[in-house]
């Protein structure tokens, strides 16, 4: 039997390209966020061969096989099934959800994903906390390695909720042998997101705790995908930290900014932050301010060492965060409407923590008077 023809075996060949290789990939989280942007990335990779995504609402990416249901239920398992790897980014960091329920959230969707990824026989989970359980402490190594000790406490937002993840990344692999979990350690993320972090950067001034050495790095949601998608495909493990290289210090950040600082006594800083929170009209917990005072700069260096590279500067982002909350007014955590914006003026920051004492006496009358 003589062989075809070049030229149709030719067409043949291009008309079935050969079948991708690659791990099929589930996403939790995958409607939104970096979730979002995640699943179309690896839709579109040649290096995965199927994205499944998981949310509670559809999202976008149509190249996705869509699957939706909140991640603490347990049916999860089956949606897992065929998929090598999970990347779980359903997590709820919403300044204004109420803590018990966000823990509750974070918690049991974690412990569940876990679970259900060891039942459906997936090999690999990765994570994503933040760079934020290194904990922000006048004595933190500039930059922070990858295997330094996690000395963050649950005293700001959500940092709590991420310990415990990361608790259950460490014991997962003993729970569930056979099972890989990475954990990947973003800096301050930028890039549609909205924390105590970027909103300090929406204040009519940049508050400085007086003796503190603050030091900036941040993260592009850009670039924590490509992290992200390094651990899916095996190029990298274990637990990572992500973001541009070195920092910026304050003064860098308010040259760049155009934002003068305003400078207070810590025991005042700290102090009032922690009675507005108490008495509700924050939505930020004192311990938020930990982190515009101390470094908690990372190195990347296991990122680095595998060949990936950041694609964004630490000034880049800072001028891309700028734009994002142009228009935004916030003093002392609390957004505010245009009007109490132009009532609150410039001094807006200054009134809120020194006035903080009077705001929590006018509170407590208010309370007797019912």
């Amino acid at each position: 039997m003589s062989s075809p023809d070049p030229q149709v075996r030719a067409a043949r060949n291009h008309a079935t390209p050969p079948a991708v290789r690659g791990p099929v990939v589930a996403v939790t989280g995958a409607a939104t966020g970096v979730g979002a942007l995640l699943t179309a990335r690896l839709a579109a990779s040649e290096e995965v061969k199927r994205v499944i995504a998981i949310d509670e609402r559809r999202g976008d990416c149509a190249a996705a096989q869509w699957h939706i249901l909140d991640v603490r239920d347990p049916a999860i398992a089956e949606r897992l099934r065929g998929a090598d790897v999970v990347v779980h980014l359903a997590l709820d960091l919403d300044l204004e959800t109420e803590a018990a329920a966000r823990t509750a959230y974070n918690v049991r969707g974690t412990q569940t994903v876990l679970t259900a990824a060891a039942a459906a026989g997936v090999h690999r989970v990765v994570l994503c906390t933040s760079a934020m359980v290194y904990g922000a402490l006048p004595d933190n190594e500039l930059p922070l390695s990858e295997d330094a000790e996690l000395r963050a406490t649950a005293e700001a937002t959500g940092v709590g909720d991420l310990l415990e993840i990361e608790r259950l990344a460490r014991r997962a692999p003993r729970a569930h042998p056979g099972l890989n979990v990475t954990v990947v350690r973003p800096a301050v993320l930028v890039g549609g997101t909205d924390t105590a972090l970027t909103r300090y950067f929406e204040s009519p001034r940049l508050l400085v705790v007086a003796g503190s050495r603050p030091a900036w790095q941040f993260c592009h949601v850009e670039d924590l995908c490509g992290a992200l998608e390094y651990a899916v495909l095996e190029k990298v493990d274990g637990e990572l930290a992500v973001g541009c290289d070195g920092w910026l210090e304050q003064e860098e950040v308010e040259e760049l900014s155009g934002i003068r600082r305003m400078e207070l006594p810590s025991a005042v800083a700290l102090g009032a932050a922690a009675r507005l929170h108490r008495i509700g009209l924050t939505p930020s917990p004192a311990g938020d301010l930990a982190y515009t005072m101390y470094p908690w700069v990372v190195s990347g260096s296991r990122l680095h060492d595998a060949g990936w590279r950041p694609q964004w500067t630490n000034e880049e982002v800072l001028a891309e965060l700028l734009d994002e909350v142009s228009g935004r007014h916030t003093v002392a955590g609390r957004r505010l409407g245009r009007k109490d914006a132009t009532a609150a003026g410039a001094a807006g920051a200054t009134v809120a923590l020194l006035g903080a004492a009077a705001v929590v006496r006018r509170a407590r009358k208010a309370r007797r008077r019912i």
